[in-house]
């Protein structure tokens, strides 16, 4: 009789390998710089990429400060909440984010492409975004890989 010789092997909380990681936004378009640093918070960069766990890395953004928009974006792509009130929608066109919180509008676009769940939040949680060329994460030790070489 037949058999297989290999077994799929499914990732766990035990058996993940969770590094950091360093991207610099520098010169960056801000949906490509996201959608990058969303394959690398779910793992799907990794071997054993297992879609129910979180077997990515942790993700340090630095200069969070310089990147771009093509377009007209700056002043057409806009940033819309609500503050629970009736008559209570805010809207900002990025430019306005931008100046108020650099490294907001950053976050917002990677966070839009993280899973809607449980487990999206918590993909979340492992980013950090920072304005400027200095972090806090010198202790974690993190590799900085260069985006443009990822797919």
């Amino acid at each position: 009789m037949d058999t297989l010789s290999y077994k799929t092997i499914s990732a766990n909380k035990s058996t993940v390998d969770k590094q950091w990681v360093l991207v610099d936004a520098d010169g960056q378009t801000l949906g490509r710089l996201a959608s990058k640093v969303a394959k690398l918070l779910r793992g799907k960069y990794k071997p054993n990429f297992t879609p129910h766990v979180d077997c990515g890395d942790n993700v340090v953004i630095i200069n969070a400060e310089k990147i771009n928009l093509t377009g007209n974006k700056w002043e057409a792509k806009k940033y819309i909440r609500h503050t629970g009130y009736p008559g209570g929608q805010r809207v900002r066109n990025a430019r306005e984010l931008y100046e108020k919180d650099p490294a907001r509008i950053v976050e917002k676009s990677v966070k839009g492409m993280l899973p809607k769940n449980k487990l999206g939040a918590d993909l979340f949680r492992n980013l950090k975004v920072y304005v400027g060329p200095e972090h806090n994460q010198e202790a974690q030790k993190p590799t900085a890989i260069n985006l443009n070489d990822l797919k």
